[in-house]
């Protein structure tokens, strides 16, 4: 009888690995972990490296990876599942409410004209109607990839962006439902009864998902307070109950999943709940279905096809007309100028997400064809390049609808009863504490207010157990110094001790407790991977808080502080609130503030000239003549144009953006991450309260 190890010895190293389906996965891990990274560095967006990978590594490569292994099959699905999941949280919902009429028309539009022009496409080139019909519904979709760009450019509030913005819902469910029906009329068997039945079916689902899933969730988000490890299982339960359910009545995974986005939009808002759900797929999942895609690539059919291009040509070239198109109607409409017509068709150009889930599905059901496969894969490199760069130059001359500024809102109100301005300073660091102390003084005294240093000794199973008393008298030690250090500084404060599980819930409990205007706490470890999968105390304060939350990094003590910068994006609302604590801060001081404004490169002298005499009228209006310098300067770079002006100055404010605008694997970097790493002086990162959901989904206002 073989011993196992002369067993293994008679076995090829290559039928070893070949059986063990741990082996694909690791494979999977090293590549999503290298590939982006390399793409990066070689200047490729990390989608198409990927891309490159699942061809390498394929059939036509060293075929290592086989997309009909269980395991593949099993990994790109769950990855496709979370892409259409994603695309549906990333919708704006507040956006979406404010236009929905609009938004609406322009969806019709630019769902109805590619849907036709997509079908003519497949019917020149003899498909048969259901498969035409099928690619006139990936001419339908689209992904903002272009998002960033207009934020950045201070057209977020321009009514054409808008509108796009809010169309995206209409598009990618049409999109979604066009599938569904297509798939189904191909599996056989189909007639108009079974057709009016899976209609039926489909609207009453779409309502279940909608809103069943949006009740479900508040009602357990608000059940599960803190308790965030559940929450995000629920998340990801309703994702895949959604696809199940959808698979059951005979429709698409996907439709499932992306009516799911929807559903829990509202729910996870834009907090730590959602940045994990939004992790796990962008890094693992996701990427996976890319390599998957390229594994589908047959290069020798791939070349092939390029070679015979008018199918390639008549899709990529049909697809950009047709947006066009349904642009130029919006604009006859709705009278738009023509950059906003063409912000409003380069935002609709990009064809990522929902076009590549949808062509993967029409695909393996047999309704698409090899050719034209490779094709939309063609489409999606030229849009997703070419709709990026025109809406970089077309969206610099758009000018907000309405600024609003509010020239009579206090700073910060005031919370207690008293009327007095409050201010929460956690205390833990004995290194930090002084300075956190005087910078609330300094705005406590401002407003004739008061602080309350706060300090949170983790509680424990058993209260009497001795690392509570140690912690409880480490925190006492923090108190007194607060209370010295406020004495010292002639402003009236009252000492906390909480006993709490969590230090962030401590935190954010107190501070409502005590009707906090503001907290004011030191910097904490913001990177590293633990802190990416679990949280971090300050992100958590940010999102649970109901006041202001001013996170500051102080390397010299606030009296001293004389020169104050103020980067600022845009003219909206909540741009200001760093302004107006800037103000706070250097009236104690007699400092002086710098509004700095990062506009384009190509941006023209009377964009400028505007944005210049939009800052004067926001100055003039809080009362601030004579008080702020205004500095415009046109770089490519913001970042990096922040970083180096903030040299010459003893503080900078940031505000902090905790939403993030996720295109999957194309995600772009956080500026305020790369602003903390590049700025070697004193910062204060000030975030606001979450603004939390109280409406259905289409329970909307025009």
């Amino acid at each position: 009888m073989l011993k196992p190890l002369q067993v293994l010895a008679q076995e090829s190293a290559s039928q070893v690995l070949g059986n063990e389906p741990i082996v694909p996965f690791a494979i999977l891990l090293v590549v999503i972990l290298v590939v982006p990274i390399a793409s990066e560095k070689l200047r490729l967006p990390g989608l198409v490296g990927l891309l490159a990978a699942g061809v390498a590594l394929g059939s036509n490569g060293l075929n290592v990876l086989q997309t009909e292994s269980p395991t593949m099959e099993l990994l790109s699905d769950i990855g496709l599942v979370y892409l259409m999941f994603v695309a549906g949280l990333e919708v704006d919902m507040e956006q979406f409410r404010r236009t929905k009429n609009r938004s609406l028309v322009f969806g019709t539009f630019t769902f109805l004209v590619p849907l036709i022009m997509g079908t003519i496409v497949g019917r020149s080139f003899d498909f048969g109607w259901n498969s035409s019909i099928l690619i006139g519904s990936l001419f339908a979709s689209h992904t903002l990839l272009a998002y960033p760009i207009v934020s950045r450019l201070g057209a977020i509030a321009n009514e054409s962006v808008i509108v796009t913005i809010g169309a995206t819902i209409f598009t990618d469910i049409g999109a979604l439902l066009v599938l569904a029906i297509c798939v189904a009329i191909h599996a056989g068997d189909f007639t108009v009864w079974r057709l009016i039945t899976l209609v039926g079916s489909l609207i009453i689902y779409s309502a279940v998902v909608l809103f069943g899933f949006d009740k479900a969730g508040k009602e357990f988000f608000r059940r599960s307070g803190d308790e965030e490890g559940n929450q995000f299982l629920f998340v990801l339960l309703a994702v895949f109950l959604s696809a199940v359910g959808a698979q059951l009545i005979g429709i698409e995974k996907i439709v499932g999943a992306f009516l799911a986005g929807l559903a829990v939009n509202d729910v996870v808002g834009g907090g730590t709940v959602k940045e994990k759900v939004v992790f796990v797929g962008t890094v693992l999942f996701i990427p996976i279905f890319f390599v998957d895609l390229g594994l589908l690539i047959d290069i020798p059919a791939f070349i092939k096809s390029i070679s015979t291009i008018w199918l390639t040509l008549a899709i990529v070239i049909g697809l950009i007309a047709s947006k066009f198109i349904a642009a130029f109607l919006a604009k006859l409409v709705y009278r738009y100028q023509w950059n906003e017509m063409l912000t409003m068709w380069s935002l609709s150009m990009p064809q990522v997400g929902a076009t590549l889930a949808a062509t993967l599905v029409g695909y393996k059901a047999g309704l698409l064809t090899e050719g034209v496969l490779n094709s939309v894969i063609v489409l999606m490199l030229v849009t997703a390049t070419l709709g990026p760069v025109i809406t970089s130059r077309v969206a610099v001359g758009l000018v907000p609808a309405t600024t609003s500024i509010e020239p009579t809102s206090p700073d910060y109100a005031p919370s207690d009863e008293t009327g007095k301005f409050i201010v929460v300073v956690p205390v833990y660091n004995p290194k930090t504490e002084q300075y956190l102390i005087e910078m609330a003084a300094e705005l406590a005294r401002q407003t004739s207010g008061r602080i309350i240093p706060l300090a949170i000794a983790k509680a424990s199973v058993h209260m009497n157990a001795p690392q509570v008393e140690v912690a409880r008298q480490k925190s006492l030690a923090l108190l007194n110094n607060a209370a010295q250090l406020s004495q010292e500084l002639g402003v009236e404060a009252e000492p906390l001790l909480r006993i709490d599980d969590a230090v962030a819930s401590g935190i954010t409990r107190a501070s409502r407790e005590q009707n906090a205007s503001l907290i004011v706490m030191g910097w904490g470890k913001r990177t590293g991977i633990r802190s990416r999968l679990l949280g971090n105390l300050i992100d958590s304060v940010l999102w649970a808080a109901h006041c202001p939350v001013a996170v500051t990094r102080l390397l010299q003590s606030p009296a001293t502080i004389k020169q104050i910068l103020v980067p600022i994006e845009n003219l909206t609302s909540q741009a200001l609130r760093p302004v107006k604590f800037a103000r706070m801060l250097a009236s104690t001081n007699n400092s002086q503030v710098t509004l700095l404004h990062i506009c384009d490169r190509r941006s023209s002298p009377s964009k400028i000239a505007w944005m210049n005499s939009q800052l004067l009228l926001m100055v003039s209006k809080l009362g601030l003549e004579g008080q702020v310098n205004i500095n415009i300067i046109p770089h490519d770079n913001i970042a990096s144009a922040i970083a180096l002006a903030a040299k010459e100055y003893d503080l900078v404010v940031l505000r902090s953006l905790q939403k993030r605008t996720n295109t999957g694997i194309l995600a772009l970097s956080d500026v305020n991450t790369q602003l903390i790493t590049a700025i070697t002086g004193s910062i204060v990162m000030l975030g606001e309260p979450q603004r939390v959901a109280n409406s259905d989904l289409f329970n909307t206002v025009s």
